[in-house]
């Protein structure tokens, strides 16, 4: 089943690489709607006059406008205008900017990171869920992607904050079997269990995670092509 799902995602997410230079996948790979950006956004030219007659104060910073500048209730905004003008910027700046352009060696790199959950399903489907061979050559395919991509200078914010994502996730190989059942889960349970004994309140978080923790990581290894 998780074949059938990861086949055409990945066909697709090729073509995107390879045929329409669409950069490094991110993910989620298409941008949340900011409504409140979009809203504001047909009251630009009426906003920028509306900034000049806005009040800072000396001490806070704090942005007020006057009453008699605001727009009507319906189409009213109530952040900031310097606030609005941000996220207004930064979501023009996602769909507007063009992926940073990837050399051969980059666009095999991504191609391998795309193609990985595959090569993890074929090598399940032949040595066994078990076998230590789909976490090592998944990580190998990972590690090899991530250390050429993280080479590129990326030109984009989006870019930049998915190689940042990319490399916390390396940290979830700690949690993926065969290695989290031979070393990861005693060490794992022993500091939650230290942590809830010895400090005050953190019992309230580790004790729930410690019961909750073998079952995450059951559905977790599953899933997480």
């Amino acid at each position: 089943m998780f074949v059938l799902i990861f086949i055409p995602r990945t066909i697709f997410r090729l073509v995107l690489l390879l045929w329409y230079k669409s950069g490094i996948q991110t993910s989620p790979p298409i941008i949340p709607l900011d409504r409140s950006a979009e809203l504001g956004g047909e009251d630009d030219s009426n906003e920028e006059q509306q900034d000049d007659t806005c009040f800072v104060g000396q001490r806070s910073g704090r942005v007020i406008r006057p009453l008699g500048s605001g727009p009507s209730p319906q189409a009213r905004l109530w952040g900031a205008p310097s606030q609005q003008k941000k996220r207004r910027s930064s979501l023009k700046e996602k769909l507007h900017s063009k992926p940073t352009p990837l050399g051969l060696q980059e666009t095999i790199a991504e191609s391998v990171y795309i193609g990985r959950p595959l090569v993890h399903l074929l090598c399940l489907g032949l040595c066994g869920k078990q076998s230590w061979k789909p976490w090592l050559v998944s990580g190998v395919l990972e590690l090899s992607s991530f250390a050429v991509l993280n080479d590129t200078k990326f030109q984009n914010r989006w870019e930049r904050a998915e190689m940042r994502r990319r490399t916390f996730l390396l940290l979830y190989y700690l949690l993926r079997s065969p290695f989290y059942d031979k070393y990861s889960e005693e060490k794992i349970l022993f500091l939650l269990r230290l942590l809830a004994d010895h400090v005050p309140g953190i019992g309230l978080i580790a004790r729930p995670l410690m019961d909750y923790l073998p079952t995450w990581q059951r559905i977790y290894f599953y899933n997480w092509g």
